[in-house]
């Protein structure tokens, strides 16, 4: 007798949880054991709906059950409360929910080593206990990114993360530091040594610059595009770095004092001395300098 009256009260917790969030704005669905989504049903099996077989990549569909991973996520009662819904409610075991559509990004920090970077990086946030360790919620939606670094997945756009509970603090903005997690790097069979520790000029190449001007000029510009960038700030300082080197490289022309404005903007926008040092030996290398 006791199983059964157990598994009721399970399933009325996890819908009641649902409910409510969605009645807050927060897309929800359920989760079975092993923090998984539910599986494609009958109708949508081997694209019968229109959809993709891959769940994080749902195409269109009518489909009311909750077959297709984090698009299944509703704020809409009558769906959550429908019969359709009604088997996956019984067996759920818990409620998972979608970020991005509820406008927020979730840092999920796997381990202690995860947490104390989080805790010595990124600027205090909303956060909630895991098994694990912590999600930490910003406000803001970006791309999501499994293994964005050791012990830290970003759960935001066409993801869905665990409801865990309300957490305590106060949900900041989204850094650029979370944005720029998600940023491709380079390829590290592209990378110079690791040794490099100063920027690097021309090889004295035809030089295009007629008069100093044009080269001031062109880092001026370059300083600012790098300055006034409010996000992926990894992105565009190699890209920026890139451009000044395929224009001002491969003469000689640049200086150190030159590469000195560009290093210092970008330490300015955030970026580490080792992260410039190796953007800047990047696009030297991209660019056969």
């Amino acid at each position: 007798m006791t199983q059964p009256t157990d598994i009721r009260r399970g399933v009325s917790e996890h819908l009641r949880t649902a409910l409510h969030l969605a009645a807050s704005g927060v897309p929800v669905l359920p989760l079975r054991a092993g923090k998984l989504p539910f599986g494609n049903c009958p109708a949508c099996a081997r694209n019968a709906c229109g959809g993709r077989p891959n769940m994080k990549t749902p195409g269109p569909c009518a489909c009311s059950q909750p077959c297709h991973g984090w698009a299944a996520a509703t704020t809409d009662p009558t769906v959550l409360n429908s019969r359709e819904w009604a088997l996956a409610w019984r067996e759920a075991a818990a409620v998972a929910y979608h970020p991005g559509g509820a406008g927020v990004t979730v840092v999920d920090l796997d381990s202690a080593d995860a947490i104390a970077w989080a805790r010595a990086t990124l600027p205090a946030t909303r956060t909630v206990a895991t098994t694990r360790g912590e999600h930490w919620i910003y406000r803001g939606t970006m791309a999501s990114s499994n293994a964005a670094r050791p012990g830290v997945d970003i759960k935001s756009l066409m993801q869905y993360a665990r409801w865990l509970g309300p957490g305590v603090g106060v949900t900041a903005p989204l850094p650029d530091a979370v944005r720029a997690l998600a940023v491709k790097e380079p390829s590290p069979a592209h990378r110079a040594p690791q040794a490099l520790s100063v920027p690097l000029r021309g090889r004295g190449g035809v030089c295009r610059h007629r008069t100093p001007t044009y080269l001031d000029r062109g880092i001026a510009m370059a300083v600012q595009r790098i300055t006034d960038a409010r996000s992926t700030i990894h992105a565009t300082v190699y890209r920026t770095f890139l451009a000044v080197l395929s224009t001002h490289g491969g003469c000689g022309c640049l200086t150190d004092a030159h590469v000195a404005r560009l290093f210092t903007a970008a330490q300015a926008r955030g970026e580490s001395p080792r992260h410039c040092t190796d953007a800047w030996a990047n696009a030297l290398t991209t660019l056969g300098l």
